[in-house]
């Protein structure tokens, strides 16, 4: 039974199932950033555990095929070395998870932080959409908001 489970599980199946798997922490942040729900599985520990499953899972099949972890350092030597480990499946689903599970975290923060300063819902909605897309930017709208709400510029909090 394992070893069916085992074969079901490529780099493909996985890639589509943590792309499925985050969508309804996702919907919770932003239909639903104020509930109890959404307090317990989205802005908690659950949904990291389950997407660090899926990178440890992804980390023993590189190991088992042998693959050379020591050479992942180059990526910071040039642009042409980032773009050659990108050419690796398993490196850019390890990539992919690690993107997809910081995204949901500051998706997770932002939903919880804007209930210290009492912002609307559907105003947060806007934020969070952008940083399921593109995280940082998300951040940095979350950031202006914020600043109008709490009447105030905080560089650290």
């Amino acid at each position: 039974m394992f070893e069916q489970i085992y074969a079901y599980f490529v780099i493909e199946t996985l890639y589509m199932w943590v792309n499925i798997g985050v969508l309804p922490f996702w919907f919770m942040l932003i239909f639903f950033p104020q509930s109890h729900l959404s307090r317990i599985f989205v802005a908690s520990i659950f949904p990291m555990l389950i997407l660090s499953g899926a990178y440890i899972f992804v980390l023993y099949k590189s190991y088992l095929i042998g693959y050379n972890f020591i050479g992942n350092f180059s990526l910071y030597l040039s642009l042409d070395e980032l773009s050659r480990l990108f050419e690796d499946h398993l490196y850019l689903m390890l990539f992919w998870i690690h993107f997809i599970a910081i995204n949901l975290f500051i998706g997770g923060w932002i939903a919880k932080d804007s209930q210290k300063f009492n912002i609307n819902k559907i105003i947060i909605s806007i934020p969070l959409i952008i940083t399921y897309l593109i995280g940082p930017i998300g951040l940095i709208v979350y950031w202006v908001i914020r600043i109008f709400y709490a009447k105030r510029i905080s560089l650290y909090e």
